[in-house]
């Protein structure tokens, strides 16, 4: 698998992330097991969680298989604090003490002693964003984190820590839901993460499953649109504009004799700007399926035909001067 520098910096990840939000869940330790072989295997490094997938326990299965199944030097470890996870004074926030503690609940859950890349996980406007960059520098100087990033921030939120951020702790990534289906963060997100030298990590490349056409006639009955937990979360790309885009989808993949999955994948894998999508699956096969997308390119035509059905309306200021 090809690698990419991650925002302007020196660490160097995979240009596809293995996503582990059902790990520990949904996904029990032994399939989580053999979609971390698969992916390492070929040539996968950067695996991404957070202190609050599972209640902590997507961070556990990762850690136990750390060492024995796969060396702890060969996987970038990507995880995330911010969001609540208890009522106590410390159990969520972007505040110096919830963030040191959340660091050393993650280091415990993971078995490790640094992570690679730690990542707010929201905006928190509760606190001083100068207390929250200074927690980011000492975890970074102390040793225990070695590159930071952020999560779900809007363009000013990301333009605002980035420019404040200590030049030991700069802000290199910034990780935001990113596909055909949603494209909102090329209003102000992007421009502002190229403008800074952060590079893009898209949640939810595959427009929650949508993308892929599995929802095309129905909704499968082993999917996440059937699972009352998860169904809200896929009817938001169930509509007019969806169906337009995945038909384009389909239709550009049956030319080059590949997969929905694998165009929709291609296409924001190659966006200015966009170092590695975060892909999650519900087993290994679908995992297999997202690794085949790196041998596909688009062809010049068919990405310009999926830029224009995907198109989203740019209003003032981002369409100024015309």
């Amino acid at each position: 698998m090809e690698k990419r520098l991650l925002g302007r910096s020196g660490l160097r990840v995979s240009r596809m992330a293995l996503g582990t939000m059902t790990w520990g869940g949904d996904t029990d330790a032994e399939e989580a097991a053999s979609q971390l072989v698969a992916f390492v295997d070929a040539g996968g490094t950067l695996v991404d969680t957070a202190d609050i997938y599972g209640e902590g326990e997507s961070e556990r299965v990762l850690g136990s298989l750390l060492g024995d199944l796969v060396p702890r030097d060969d996987v970038v470890v990507a995880t995330k604090a911010v969001a609540r996870r208890d009522d106590g004074p410390f159990g969520g926030g972007a505040s110096r003490g919830a963030l040191l503690t959340a660091l050393d609940g993650s280091l415990k859950r993971l078995g490790t002693d640094h992570i690679d890349l730690w990542q707010l996980h929201a905006w928190d406007s509760c606190v001083p964003i100068e207390e929250t960059l200074a927690a980011l520098e000492y975890a970074v100087t102390s040793g225990k984190v070695r590159y930071v990033g952020v999560s779900n921030y809007a363009g000013w939120q990301l333009a605002t820590a980035a420019a404040r951020a200590a030049a030991v702790a700069p802000i290199i990534s910034t990780q935001v839901e990113y596909s055909l289906l949603e494209r909102g963060v090329d209003r102000e997100v992007v421009p502002a993460a190229e403008h800074h030298g952060i590079g893009l990590l898209p949640w939810a490349p595959l427009g929650r499953g949508v993308l892929t056409g599995k929802y095309r006639t129905g909704t499968p009955a082993d999917s996440r649109g059937a699972n009352s937990a998860y169904a809200g979360y896929v009817e938001h790309h169930r509509t007019d504009r969806a169906a337009r885009i995945v038909q384009a989808v389909a239709t550009a993949a049956d030319g080059l004799g590949t997969s929905p999955l694998a165009v929709a994948l291609a296409w924001v894998r190659d966006r200015p700007g966009v170092v590695a999508p975060v892909v999650g699956a519900r087993d290994t096969g679908q995992l297999t399926g997202s690794l085949a997308a790196e041998d596909i390119t688009l062809p010049p035509a068919i990405r310009s035909a999926l830029d224009d059905v995907s198109a989203i309306e740019a209003g003032y200021p981002e369409r100024w001067p015309r």
